[in-house]
């Protein structure tokens, strides 16, 4: 098979159709038609066999990763996504893969309503880069640099669970039974908080996804918005397979440095609590955890009952 039948066989048209797509795959780039009043939101994140997931994942899955991962930061932005572009190098045609990586984008991409409308394919190792491209109202967007001293940190979902999910897969961390199978989904298969961040604008002071390890990335947040951060170790949101697979004290470094949860960590004035509430009951989105208040100064500080906790390091690609 050729580069140019696979394109048409497998990609052509794959996610949704949208009317607002003047031309798709199949030219030398792609015509999108943005709506008055809307800004452009972009992004781009690239996923590498071996370092982003395991080379035995299955296609169905990498396909998913491959979108959510981006998905996310529309999200932690309050965009709604509508345009990916996909990147695919891979050694060989393998058919079968090519059938279960587009059946996993393809779905998730219906899901959120997102067409695919360019890119490429390319040979070798295997690799996946998407670019998705989302709007918002103008001047509406969530950034990292709004929290101020007194805004409440929140959470999504369970963090932990992810790092502990591939920590199973790679075999340093032992279990079995429902426990395991939540924990690995949780890695699998990540559920971006897309409804939810869109519903954050206007009532969160700053947004940013966890992807890198939720103390990691409230450092990013809190240095862009010049404030400082104490989490409280204790209100940590542990889920019961967590807890049940890892142990107390073991749970709590995956959830605060184990990253790959794409849930969202914000920030919220006290007064806008309720509202946040009621909308995160309206999006579907998980429980929303209060872990912990923004302050005057810099950095994070994890406090537990016997004094200050250190701080994992959280992903970093290019540190020793």
């Amino acid at each position: 098979m050729g580069e140019f039948e696979l394109i048409d066989r497998y990609f052509s048209q794959l996610g949704a159709q949208r009317a607002d797509v003047v031309q798709g795959v199949g030219d030398d780039a792609a015509l999108l038609a943005v709506p008055p009043g809307q800004q452009l939101v972009t992004c781009v994140d690239t996923l590498v066999a071996g370092h982003h997931f395991p080379h035995d994942s299955h296609a169905d899955d990498i396909g998913w990763r491959a979108l959510a991962v981006n998905l996310s930061d529309l999200a932690a932005m309050g965009a709604t996504p509508a345009w990916a572009m996909l990147a695919l190098t891979m050694p060989d045609v393998d058919e079968e893969w090519l059938e279960g990586f587009a059946a996993g984008f393809g779905a998730l991409a219906m899901q959120h309503g997102v067409a695919l409308v360019g890119g490429d394919t390319t040979r070798g190792p295997l690799s996946i880069s998407v670019s998705l491209l989302g709007l918002l109202p103008t001047g509406t967007a969530l950034r990292r640099s709004g929290a101020r001293p007194g805004d409440l940190i929140y959470v999504t979902g369970w963090p932990g669970d992810a790092a502990a999910g591939l920590a199973l897969l790679q075999g340093r961390l032992q279990g079995h039974g429902a426990d395991r199978g939540a924990l690995e989904f949780k890695f699998r298969r990540p559920e971006p908080r897309v409804a939810f961040g869109s519903r954050l604008r206007g009532i969160a002071s700053s947004c940013i996804d966890v992807s890198d390890g939720l103390a990691a990335d409230l450092g990013r947040l809190v240095a862009a918005s010049g404030v400082g951060a104490v989490l409280r170790a204790a209100e940590l949101p542990l889920s019961r397979a967590l807890y049940a697979l890892a142990g107390e004290a073991r749970a709590r470094d995956f959830a605060l440095g184990g990253g790959d949860d794409y849930e969202l960590l914000y920030t919220v004035a006290p007064g806008a609590r309720q509202q946040m509430f009621q909308l995160a009951a309206s999006a579907g989105a998980p429980a929303c955890h209060c872990i912990g208040e923004v302050v005057a100064g810099r950095g994070v500080r994890v406090l537990g009952e016997r004094g200050e906790l250190p701080i994992p390091r959280g992903w970093d690609h290019f540190h020793a």
